[in-house]
């Protein structure tokens, strides 16, 4: 959603991060080019007066013009300013103190309220909760039968009384059922319409009387831009809303409501949804956001996405496996299919220091169904051969390429660079032990680790030039032969 944000920001710092020294005037260009820039990403006006105003104090201090690196102090006030305007800390969903806590989720129809739900449903179990969602929306058509299919789909409990009762009856028999029986928390999916009309917060507001619930979370749309700040005003002001939850945030629109919202609702974003799966829904840091917006990765995130698929005993397993040279494509296709679980490989490349903007620029499409042919390919050997890749010769491939729907080629580059990264996996050992050659360029030998592995053909590394796929063993020796005559 960032990415001609995080572009033009880039731009910015590295022009001026050629430059020596910094005076007052080559700040005030740089902060004119960062207004234009929030300004077209569809951030609100007032927020971006104000920030360029926060902005523009410090960095033409003494401390920044002084500086010897004043285009890191720069840098480093941008990200403090966004933090602040994304609401500094994390806010955590609240709790009542005598369970069941009732989270009742508000919106417009469209911004995915429903679904909205059973992922945080999910969440919530992940954390050792015991939900119930209730499908309180009997207007829209469809609504409750999609609320019970998708906790059909999660084992997720959905409490409905069909779409002919009152929605205020609902809720309430619902959290009486869920104090009966020990659910904690109730989420309730309500009714939205097309626009804000007046039935509609009545009815919202009734459930609201009734049930008094703890948390009352805006889903808003994140492509819809300014109107997601309005549509978000407008609920404050009839609800007290307590929480944001921002959808769509993998989607390509320009991504100022996440910048505007918070600063202009005064209301936190508790959540973001980050795509269609389940569990697509994550807990919004505004420092983790900020962090992205610049172009800095989210190496924290990554981490506890990895964390979440892999077990430390597994984790401890599988390190001493690269270091010691023992790691086969078995292990190969099992971490293949742990990444797979954590989301899509764009949004994961995303997460690691200035890997996004690397493959724009080098114009690299990364797709998911890269991953697929990656995992045909090793389907198609044998156990034996996974784990000792070195006896698959020619008529191995043949078989493996055929089984796979692939082509030989492409077999044997997955092959040859597995084997390099088997060796830099050894060699990276070493060098921790002490016993290592020459540094990073002489790890990669020169090559280009990211060859031949899904999406990053051709991508240039700055280490040398990536080795062409290695020829298959058996028509390598017949052409060894013809030379000896």
């Amino acid at each position: 959603m960032f990415e001609a944000l995080t572009d033009r920001l880039t731009a910015v710092f590295e022009r001026i991060g050629r430059k020596g020294r910094l005076t007052e005037q080559d700040v005030d260009e740089a902060l004119r080019e960062v207004r234009r820039a929030l300004l077209e990403a569809d951030v609100h006006y007032t927020v971006v007066r104000d920030f360029i105003a926060a902005v523009r104090e410090r960095a033409i201090g003494g401390e920044v013009l002084k500086s010897l690196t004043p285009a890191q102090q720069v840098i480093a006030i941008v990200h403090q300013e966004l933090v602040r305007v994304l609401g500094n800390e994390r806010v955590p969903l609240q709790w009542a103190p005598q369970p069941p806590t009732v989270i009742m989720l508000v919106g417009l129809q469209g911004s995915g309220k429903t679904t909205q739900v059973a992922k945080l449903g999910y969440h919530l179990r992940k954390e050792g909760r015991r939900p119930l969602l209730v499908a309180a929306d009997i207007y829209r058509p469809a609504a409750v039968e999609q609320l019970r299919t998708l906790g059909q789909q999660h084992d997720l409990p959905v409490y409905d009384e069909g779409a002919k009762s009152d929605p205020v009856e609902i809720v309430k028999h619902a959290v009486k059922l869920a104090r009966d029986q020990g659910y904690n928390p109730v989420i309730v999916d309500t009714a939205g319409r097309l626009q804000i009309d007046e039935p509609m917060m009545q009815e919202l507001e009734r459930i609201e009387e009734a049930v008094r619930p703890t948390e009352i979370l805006l889903v808003a749309d994140a492509m819809t831009g300014q109107e997601a700040v309005n549509v978000a005003q407008e609920f404050h002001r009839r609800l007290h809303l307590t929480g944001l939850i921002l959808t769509k945030m993998d989607g390509d629109a320009r991504g100022g409501a996440a910048l505007s919202i918070r600063a202009v609702v005064g209301v936190p974003i508790k959540f973001i949804g980050t795509g269609e799966r389940v569990d697509a829904l994550e807990p919004f840091y505004p420092d983790r956001l900020a962090t992205r917006i610049l172009g800095m990765g989210d190496v924290i995130s990554l981490i506890e996405k990895a964390q979440q698929q892999i077990s430390e005993e597994e984790g401890k397993k599988l390190q001493e496996k690269m270091l010691t040279g023992t790691f086969n494509l078995e292990d190969f296709l099992h971490q293949l299919q742990q990444v797979k679980k954590m989301g899509p490989l764009t949004q994961l490349l995303e997460m690691i220091p200035g890997m996004g903007q690397l493959l724009r620029q080098q114009q690299v499409q990364i797709s998911d169904d890269e991953y697929k042919r990656v995992e045909a390919i090793i389907l198609s050997m044998t156990p034996e051969e996974r784990r000792n890749p070195d006896i698959i010769n020619y008529s191995r491939r043949r078989r493996i390429a055929q089984g796979s729907g692939t082509t030989m080629a492409e077999v044997s580059q997955l092959l040859s660079q597995f084997k390099q990264m088997q060796r830099m996996m050894t060699e990276l050992g070493q060098l921790a032990a002490g016993r290592g050659r020459g540094g990073l360029r002489g790890l990669l030998g020169g090559a280009n680790p990211f060859a031949g592995f899904p999406g990053f053909d051709g991508m240039s590394t700055g280490v040398g030039p990536a080795r062409p796929a290695a020829i298959p063993p058996a028509r390598h020796a017949k052409k060894k032969k013809k030379k000896r005559r």
